[in-house]
């Protein structure tokens, strides 16, 4: 009996020794990104701490986490077991960035200059309610019952939908919440945020300001065979760099969103592992790149974080948008933009008529269709920081359809010939959510 016992106390050791040899690592990890999402969540759009950990950061060993919430210093703290305890800390008009022991609480910091136009336009192109609008070419007990299934039923929890928004010809057609959202409820984008980062480059080169077709600005590189990495290889993943981007496990990625203090030098540090436009590879370190070299550009700091608002964010009416930075004071490009569904839409927007905001040309026509051709070796998926569906990876739906998409779920599909923009927002991802499914029958509520 006692050889039996002694057995089962050495495969609890066994197990209990495992379980720590693969998950201690993980807490640094998992405290980051619980605080961060805390602190975010709830300065940025004024949710319970309750509401974030039973939505948010209900993820598989995130909601091992203990969280707490500083109001007056405007911080979120979180540990697992007690042990790795991170912080993140919230600075008006920056968000809220996850700090190590290092950071400098006390220390004053530039914040963005917004402008809010004032008119007396409806949505799309003003603040005021749009306009009731009835169009007989659409099939609207098709369309609702597609936005109605979008949604769980009372007592799911499966789809996760936050919020679905149609717009056909610059008119809301369709618009529906979850409890607990609104339609100013500021919601966050995760990687659709890349596809803004690359519109500044088109803004630039549109300005003249630009040269996507020249050698990354990257001196790290000048003398070795990274030198011949243009702007364009790094819009398009398709550098060649070495970058690992898996959310599973400890990566580069995660390495880079709860770790390191400057995003922006993450991919830098990579070796080329194939030449330039021979391999597709999805990073959002190339995006953190991206948003580094932008801020090159700019004679001060104060500038950089000025640009992303003026000539565009704003420039659209996206007022409630907001893009976090790192502790290094840049954008974080990849990841971390924020904003209502209908400001989401209005990005959209922008890409449906061809880079033209009511009259303005704010993008020239070509980076639209630039932005929205395939890249090498991404079988017609991906173009320049957009997904594509150009390889009918959605097969019943147009593949003229190009789309800004996030982790969760989230998702701005762009129909140009339908005059179509469907926003989704949510906490799920195929197949728990039937993209195809849905966007075919949104689709397909349009008889022309």
């Amino acid at each position: 009996m006692k050889k039996i016992f002694g057995f089962i106390a050495l495969v609890l050791l066994a197990v209990i020794l495992y379980y720590g040899f693969e998950t201690y690592p993980k807490l640094d990890l998992i405290s980051g990104f619980s605080s961060k999402s805390i602190a975010s969540g709830h300065f940025i759009d004024n949710r319970s701490l309750e509401t974030i950990q039973q939505g948010d950061n209900d993820i598989d060993m995130i909601d091992l986490a203990k969280n707490e919430i500083d109001e007056t210093a405007k911080i979120a703290s979180a540990s697992v077991y007690g042990l790795k305890s991170r912080k993140a800390i919230y600075r008006e008009g920056l968000g809220a960035v996850l700090i190590d022991d290092n950071f400098d609480v006390n220390k004053p910091y530039d914040i963005p200059k917004r402008t809010i136009i004032e008119n007396n336009l409806p949505f799309p192109y003003g603040n005021n309610e749009p306009k009731d609008t009835l169009f007989s070419t659409i099939d609207y007990k098709r369309l609702q019952s597609a936005v109605d299934n979008a949604f769980d039923k009372k007592g799911e929890k499966k789809r996760r939908t936050r919020s679905i928004l149609v717009i056909y010809k610059d008119k809301i057609i369709a618009e529906k919440y979850a409890d607990g959202f609104s339609k100013k409820s500021k919601i966050l984008g995760w990687s659709m945020t890349k596809s803004i980062t690359a519109t500044y480059f088109g803004i630039l080169q549109k300005q003249g300001k630009f040269d996507i077709n020249k050698p990354a600005p990257v001196a790290e590189w000048k003398n070795d065979q990274r030198k011949n990495i243009t702007t364009n290889d790094l819009l398009h993943m398709n550098s060649g760099l070495a970058w690992e981007e898996d959310y599973t496990k400890i990566s580069d990625v995660t390495k880079m969103l709860f770790q390191a203090e400057d995003m922006s030098k993450c991919q830098i540090e990579k070796p080329a592992a194939f030449k330039p436009n021979t391999h597709w590879n999805y990073s959002s370190g190339t995006t953190n790149l991206l948003s580094g070299i932008l801020r090159q550009q700019f004679k001060t700091h104060q500038e950089y974080l000025d640009f992303w608002y003026s000539s565009l964010l704003d420039k659209i009416g996206m007022n409630s948008a907001l893009v976090e930075t790192d502790m290094a004071g840049n954008f974080v490009g990849s990841s971390y933009g924020w904003a209502t569904t209908r400001d989401w839409a209005k990005f959209g927007l922008l890409y449906l008529h061809k880079g033209n905001w009511n009259g303005e040309q704010i993008l020239d026509e070509s980076w639209v269709k630039y932005v929205s051709t395939p890249t090498n070796d991404s079988k017609g998926q991906y173009g320049a920081q957009f997904w594509l569906n150009a390889g009918g990876y959605f097969p019943d739906v147009p593949k003229e359809m190009f789309y800004c998409s996030g982790y969760q779920g989230q998702m701005i599909a762009i129909f140009p010939s339908k005059d179509l923009v469907i926003v989704r927002m949510g906490l799920t991802e195929e197949p728990d959510f039937d993209f195809n499914g849905f966007l075919k029958e949104v689709v397909g509520s349009l008889k022309k």
